[in-house]
């Protein structure tokens, strides 16, 4: 396994749509229906002005990263640590930090981050299943007719389709955190900064305390894919292609969304051909051409060759290409447990994992996206879940009453199929006996906590997240005895080329506070507690708040490690300090979402003997999503959490701990 970045962290204040969601308020209005908005401002309006990711100082770096070692490390191990971060400051890092503000001087167009980072997905060989890939599960249709399967992929595919349009069209609303609302989210701050030319407009934006945010990944969302190749993988972009690629039963469809002028295709004529392909009763394939995608990429790479020299190119192009791949189960999903399996991995015959999304869509119209990383973050991928909910739930294409046209379906739609030598049939079986394997190693499970969310704790001056990453911090202890590192991914979106910043929750804070609440309630009054609770909400904010700023430390550490590699340098001890690996083996790993649009997210650990914790902390209740592999046990470490909760809300309400 290894350490990948994970949906999105929150902003550190959000607007209307979750707490701390990078997500603006819903957008409202789509004229033609070809829209689903037409937008004054347009999409790429801010891109050109907005503020370079800041490199910070090397003194500040060392400061940061000592103080997230504190927790996890002994006196004597920490002494050690501590001598290191002196060297290096001092001495080769000092050189590294140098070449960098000078490398990032000469590349003005980007950030610091943007190339190490997109050459650490690129060149891993891991498969992406698991190691990689998350998922964002829909909320069901309040409409519960509307969640008939055919009718539901129908509406999707054509909100989806409406998204790519009306962002090519630059009539997307551009991305934007707003500070104060009542002042720049009105039409007459749209129709003022319309005129302010590109170069300016960001300082236009922030006049009145609104921060446009980076929207340069938006364009790998559609018609783009992950391709497999010796040593470092390569993104494609076709922009060209008008279809979209259907997977049902590990078979392969491909049929026209967009006309030849571009305009989308009907959607009673998508309604037909997703019907056609419903009803297929052809069986599944001996050979699942899907398992491929789930191998190591140095093997994929090579079984995709022989695919190419077998007379497959085309085909694969096809694939490669289309606008996205939607895919059809064919069983309902039975709990948010069998979802999160469902969407996470599934059984690796109904995905095309290298795809920049797969839209999933099961038997009873239960709807996810599994979205492969490396092209972006989750910031392009929530703003697109929200718009095609909202859209496909409050301005469907179809209804369930509504009949498919009379087209001939068999003429707009072709199966693919795939000439297989006996080589790529043994590549195949043995990348799904590897996939099978590994998957029969994954734990989920669920928890939802009904007993307060964050109306109750903002009321209560505690930042909701840092109560939920308090409760982590506690849970582990209580079911391991000890502190060990925690990473939780925050969005740098702010910035042109923005990626992630990593917040780092285990602190000292939340581990003297964890230790009086697990190890010693009886010996701290509650109004002690109390205050323990509020420190770590405190620091956790400044955590958070610096990382979205730029100013964490993780990236800077990685950037110049990346550097000294680049130019042949000997690693500097401070990467070799067992230290460095300990805090960079992230066993709780970690990540919130939140949207009205949004049911449940996930992934898995990012080492063996991690969990992986999917949260969201809503109005009324808190939602955690948690995985692990053998070794350790997402259910025992849920029912910590549970039992965290509960004492800190106990606490929060005056009462003493329930031992």
């Amino acid at each position: 396994m290894v350490a990948r970045l994970l949906l999105l962290r929150a902003w550190p204040r959000g607007p209307a749509v979750g707490p701390g969601s990078l997500c603006r308020p819903l957008s409202s209005g789509s004229g033609s229906r070809e829209y689903l908005q037409r937008s004054i401002v347009p999409t790429m309006h801010f891109q050109d002005s907005l503020p370079r990711l800041p490199i910070p100082k090397l003194e500040d770096t060392m400061k940061r990263y000592l103080c997230a070692q504190k927790p996890l490390l002994d006196d004597d191990q920490f002494r050690k640590t501590e001598q290191h971060c002196k060297s290096f400051e001092n001495g080769i890092g000092k050189e590294l930090h140098k070449q960098l503000v000078a490398q990032d001087k000469r590349n003005r167009h980007t950030s610091y981050i943007s190339d190490p980072w997109f050459d650490m997905y690129l060149t891993a060989r891991d498969s992406i299943v698991l190691n990689f890939n998350p998922f964002v599960a829909f909320n069901p249709d309040p409409k519960s007719e509307y969640n008939d399967q055919l009718t539901r992929a129908t509406n999707m595919t054509i909100s989806a389709v409406r998204f790519l349009k009306t962002l090519r069209a630059g009539l997307l609303e551009p991305e934007v955190f707003h500070l104060n609302p009542a002042k720049s989210d009105t039409d007459t701050f749209k129709r003022l900064i319309r005129f302010v030319p590109s170069s300016l407009s960001w300082y236009g934006a922030y006049l009145v305390n609104a921060y446009p945010l980076d929207m340069s990944q938006y364009f790998r969302l559609f018609n783009s894919t992950r391709l497999p190749r010796r040593t470092r993988d390569e993104l494609v972009t076709d922009e060209k292609a008008r279809h979209v690629l259907v997977l049902r039963k590990g078979h392969f469809y491909v049929f026209d969304v967009l006309d030849h002028d571009g305009n989308i295709v009907s959607a009673s004529e998508i309604q037909a051909h997703l019907k056609y392909i419903l009803s297929d009763n052809s069986p599944a394939p001996e050979f699942p051409l899907a398992y491929l995608t789930t191998e190591n990429r140095d093997v994929w790479a090579e079984l995709r060759q022989k695919l190419v020299s077998e007379g497959n190119e085309e085909t694969l192009r096809k694939v490669d290409s289309a606008v996205f791949c939607l895919c059809l189960d064919d069983f309902p999903i039975e709990g948010l447990v069998h979802l999160s399996h469902s969407m996470l991995h599934g059984d690796g015959t109904n995905r095309w994992y290298d795809k920049s999304f797969n839209l999933i869509i099961a038997k009873d119209g239960t709807a996810a996206l599994h979205f492969e990383h490396a092209w972006g973050d989750g910031v392009a991928v929530l703003r697109f879940l929200n718009e095609v909910f909202k859209d496909s739930t409050q301005a469907p294409a179809i209804s369930p009453q509504n009949q498919p046209a009379r087209t001939d379906s068999s003429a707009a739609v072709q199966k693919l199929t795939f000439k297989l030598n006996d080589a790529l049939k043994t590549g195949i079986s043995t990348a799904k006996e590897r996939f099978d394997a590994i998957v029969k190693t994954l734990t989920i499970d669920f928890i939802q906590f009904q007993r307060g969310g964050k109306e109750f704790l903002k009321k209560q001056r505690l930042s909701p997240d840092s109560v939920a990453q308090l409760a982590f911090q506690m849970a582990f202890l209580r079911q391991y005895g000890q502190t060990v590192a925690t990473y939780e991914s925050c969005s740098t979106a702010a910035f042109k080329h923005g990626r992630t910043e990593t917040i780092r929750p285990a602190s000292i804070f939340t581990k003297r506070c964890s230790e009086a609440f697990v190890r010693e309630p009886s010996q701290h009054s509650v109004g002690e507690l109390q205050q323990m609770m509020a420190e770590c909400s405190k620091y956790h904010g400044q955590l958070t708040r610096e990382a979205a700023m730029g100013q964490g430390f993780d990236r800077h550490l990685f950037a110049l490690r990346y550097l000294a590699a680049t130019k042949g340098t000997a690693l500097p001890e401070l990467y070799l300090d067992p230290a460095y690996g300990q805090i960079n083996h992230n066993i709780l790993s970690t990540s919130t979402l939140s949207s009205p649009a949004v049911n449940v997210g996930g992934f898995a650990p990012v080492v063996p003997d991690g969990f992986g914790i999917g949260y969201a902390v809503h109005d009324n209740w808190i939602g955690c999503n948690v995985s692990s592999y053998p070794g350790r046990n997402a259910r025992e470490f849920l029912q910590c959490v549970e039992k965290a909760l509960e004492d800190i809300f106990d606490v929060i309400d005056g009462k003493c701990i329930k031992t």
